[in-house]
């Protein structure tokens, strides 16, 4: 028998109906389920600009479920507004008994939830969460005191240990869509309608929804053996390129880690070390979500006063810093809305520690930028790059820009692809195109300051200020490095 006549699974982040933990307790609870999901104006409205990959991409996920959906016999109601009233009013318009959904640790999110909770109590409809987003959530793995890791991997040998075929056991949503709601189908409002552009999306050749996970997937899981190591090299194909599908939840992170877990080798090893990285700084923001408000996890570097030199911001937004590797990155996160993992951690520490400039405006960057953007993640690794996080890189060990360009881009083959200007450079000098003599600038017909910036910055110079910063924020060490 089952609890309830009639339920709504309200989708948000977990665009898909495989190992669909909300789609499967509503199915297994209620005799009738209808399925809906809000275009949310309360964070549309936030965004700074109309062009943004990400609505593009979630749009065609939502196109997608619902396609689906329709095929069989069912549909997905898109709404527009705000989630907070937009969920309530359909609810009671549905006459259901029970609202599911799969939880969101996001502080936002979680005061929505609280609001859409109370909202439908008021109404006598219940509202039900569900683990889906992660393996482990919020208190599942603590330390032997009780409290919540601030080291990585000590966090990760206690995910490892807990983790069973149970945390990892898929839950069958599909074998039950037949007690989905019959109806015609509902209306998707186009993008224009939405107020948003089209974007290059289809030019990147970035597909939206479950089957554009799949066959990312599949395509991963032919050279995972090799990513432990080609995941460093940019020009490389090395990464799975999911970040995006598993931040908008169109594959299930048991399937993935189940897969990491059951493949082996050092490649799956090394993968599934990322995605406990993941939930690392998911559980850190659940029991600290100042962080998402710019607040450092080390309070001794919260006074450290960033000279932020004019200028220096906006070179590094326009990729015109003079330093190809960083250039390239950042055009790379420019034009495809994506950016290398090691790219990200040389174009963070630059900006902070070359450039001198407050993180907290890198990470709003990167929080425009991304089509992949999570809010726990990008935080974290900000304050990973900047020395001031949870677990983060000693305030003494420094990029250089240089030699991380030589040894995981030495051919220039990612800087070339987006420097196209530099492309006539020998590998010799297009990590440092200032150093090269008078007769191959000649002979590459490229003029430094002219065709390609001047570096904005002598990278031993700053290297020095940004070390004395930290040792008047209070930092206590007698040695530095380099990398």
């Amino acid at each position: 028998m089952q609890a309830y006549d009639r339920a709504l699974v309200w989708f948000r982040r977990d665009l898909r109906l495989d190992d669909q933990a909300a789609l499967y307790h509503a199915l297994k609870s209620a005799r009738q389920v209808q399925a809906v999901f809000v275009f949310d104006t309360d964070i549309l409205d936030a965004l700074s600009t109309r062009h943004d990959r990400r609505v593009e991409f979630i749009h065609g996920c939502v196109a997608a479920l619902k396609s689906e959906l329709e095929s069989l016999g069912a549909t997905l109601h898109v709404l527009h507004g705000s989630a907070r009233e937009k969920v309530v009013e359909f609810a009671l318009k549905s006459g259901v008994q029970a609202v599911f959904c799969n939880r969101d640790y996001e502080p936002f999110a979680r005061a929505r939830d609280k609001e859409v909770e109370a909202r439908l109590a008021q109404h006598g409809i219940e509202f039900l969460a569900f683990k889906d987003q992660l393996v482990f959530e919020c208190d599942e793995v603590l330390t032997q005191s009780g409290k919540a890791f601030g080291v990585f991997t000590p966090y990760k040998n206690a995910w490892l240990k807990k983790l069973d075929a149970f945390y990892l056991q898929p839950y069958p949503s599909r074998a039950r869509l037949g007690r989905l709601k019959r109806e015609p189908p509902s209306i998707l409002m186009t993008l224009g309608q939405l107020g948003f552009s089209k974007t290059n999306l289809d030019e990147l050749g970035i597909a939206p929804g479950s089957s554009g996970a799949r066959k990312l997937f599949e395509g991963f899981l032919n050279r995972i053996e090799v990513y432990r190591v080609a995941r460093d090299f940019p020009a490389k194909k090395g990464p799975s390129y999911l970040s995006v599908h598993l931040r908008f939840g169109t594959i299930s992170i048991r399937e993935l880690a189940a897969t990491a877990q059951g493949h082996g080798g050092a490649g799956a090893e090394t993968w599934l070390s990322e995605l406990i990285w993941r939930e690392f700084y998911q559980q850190l923001l659940w029991h600290q979500p100042q962080l998402s408000e710019g607040r450092v996890y080390k309070a001794e570097f919260d006074q450290i006063a960033w000279p932020n030199p004019p200028g220096h911001f906006e070179a590094w937004c326009e990729a015109r810093t003079g330093y190809p590797l960083v250039d390239a990155a950042m055009r790379q996160i420019n034009q495809t809305g994506y950016m290398h993992n090691r790219l990200r951690m040389v174009a963070a520490s630059f900006l902070v520690k070359d450039l001198l400039v407050d993180w907290r405006l890198g990470e709003r960057y990167f929080a425009e930028k991304l089509i992949d953007f999570d809010l726990a993640a990008n935080s974290g690794g900000w304050q990973w790059a900047a020395s001031v996080g949870c677990d983060a890189q000693p305030w003494f060990r420094i990029f250089n820009p240089v030699t991380q360009s030589e040894k995981f881009d030495p051919q220039g083959r990612f800087i070339r692809r987006y420097l196209p200007e530099l492309a006539a450079l020998p590998d010799k000098f297009i990590h440092a195109p200032w150093l090269m003599p008078e007769n191959v600038r000649r002979e590459c017909g490229v003029l430094i300051g002219r065709d390609y910036p001047k570096p904005v910055v002598e990278h031993k110079l700053q290297r020095e200020i940004a070390l004395a910063l930290f040792k008047t924020a209070g930092a206590v060490h007698t040695s530095s490095s380099e990398s």
